[in-house]
């Protein structure tokens, strides 16, 4: 099982933090350049973390060098990536 979602990511953010859906694109802020795939390496921990999985189970498929990626995640389906990022639906605290 890989849920796989599209991410626009917008480096050299403030912070590192989910913006939220725009129809079937996820919109990602990140405060990493995008030099040197550190931009995609602070992407994979800001979904991991919000995902709540390891970060071995998230890995950026297709664009690499674009803002607008392709990730999977390895162990979710794609209807459960989605809840997972939707505000007030995460995994339940505990």
């Amino acid at each position: 099982m890989e849920g796989r979602i599209r991410v626009r990511v917008t480096p050299r953010a403030g912070r590192d933090r989910v913006d939220g859906w725009d129809g079937e694109l996820l919109r990602v802020r990140v405060a990493a350049p995008p030099a040197e795939g550190r931009a995609n390496r602070a992407l994979v921990a800001l979904l991991a973390a919000a995902l709540d999985v390891p970060s071995g189970a998230v890995r950026v498929i297709a664009g690499e060098r674009s803002r607008e990626k392709l990730v999977a995640v390895r162990g979710l389906t794609t209807a459960e990536v989605r809840r997972r990022l939707t505000p007030g639906s995460g995994p339940p605290p505990g």
